[in-house]
């Protein structure tokens, strides 16, 4: 839930917000952002749309033949420059467990910058 604090910081939120925050000028899409948060497809949706709701994300919709391509269009989203500072300090603020997690999980997101 969005709020003067912000969204729930969840681990799968956690997870979300440091792939993003690897590369704040880096657009992913939905599926993409998944694989690297180690999510499945069904969770990662959800929290994008309560990031983008609180104004941490922006994204936007490709434009693309899509029966050139032969897939759907993606939505693409990023970090919203304005909320650098406050997603930063909402996961330096986020269960400190979660700093454990990396130990275990090498090559997942885990470092904020």
């Amino acid at each position: 839930m969005a709020g003067s604090s912000g969204p729930r910081m969840t681990l799968p939120t956690q997870l979300v917000l440091r792939v993003l925050i690897d590369d704040p000028n880096r657009e992913m899409y939905g599926l993409q952002l998944g694989e690297e948060a180690g999510l499945p497809s069904g969770t990662i949706h959800p929290i994008l749309a309560r990031l983008e709701k609180a104004g941490w994300l922006t994204s936007r919709w490709e434009e693309i033949d899509v029966h050139a391509e032969g897939r759907p269009r993606r939505r693409y989203y990023r970090l919203n420059p304005n909320s650098l500072a406050t997603v930063r300090a909402a996961l330096r603020r986020a269960d400190p467990a979660f700093n454990a997690l990396g130990r275990f999980r090498p090559g997942r997101a885990g470092g904020i910058a």
